[in-house]
């Protein structure tokens, strides 16, 4: 099954179920999905592919964690709870993020892989991470791990 459709499934759900925690949030979901199709047909796609969602769903992460951060500067719990939970919901349709020290391990192959050598050498590491491990890395820590790692 689809990606969209998991997660069109999962909608229908929770509005039988009436539950107000999470149907928000699959709504926002759906809409971001449609909108993405739409984007993609001016450029001839004919539907959405899961990897774009995936890349969908980790742009919305990435906003809500931006959003969390501000409210917790301004001290707005019940906005903090609510991103929070938005947050919880987006990650169930996205694979899982491997470990810090897993992805220090794939760094660390990488660096020796393409005989890096400084931080000169950072974008070709990226590639070949991005290339091979796009949906496992969480590549806000890849960054301060290979940073660490060439100086």
């Amino acid at each position: 099954m689809s990606l969209k459709k998991l997660i069109e499934e999962k909608l229908n759900e929770a509005l039988k179920s009436k539950d107000k925690k999470t149907y928000p949030t699959l709504r926002l979901i759906v809409s971001a999905i449609k909108d993405a199709e739409i984007a993609g047909r001016s450029k001839g796609q004919k539907d959405i592919k899961d990897g774009d969602i995936i890349s969908l769903l980790k742009k919305m992460v990435k906003q809500r964690k931006e959003s969390c951060d501000v409210y917790k500067k301004a001290g707005r719990t019940e906005l903090l709870e609510s991103e929070i939970n938005e947050i919880e919901v987006i990650n169930k349709f996205l694979p899982n993020q491997l470990s810090e020290e897993e992805t220090k391990k794939i760094c660390l192959e990488t660096i020796k892989s393409v005989n890096a050598t400084s931080m000169k050498d950072m974008g070709k590491i990226m590639g070949v991470l991005k290339s091979k491990h796009a949906d496992s890395l969480d590549f806000s820590k890849v960054s301060s791990i290979l940073k660490g790692l060439l100086n």
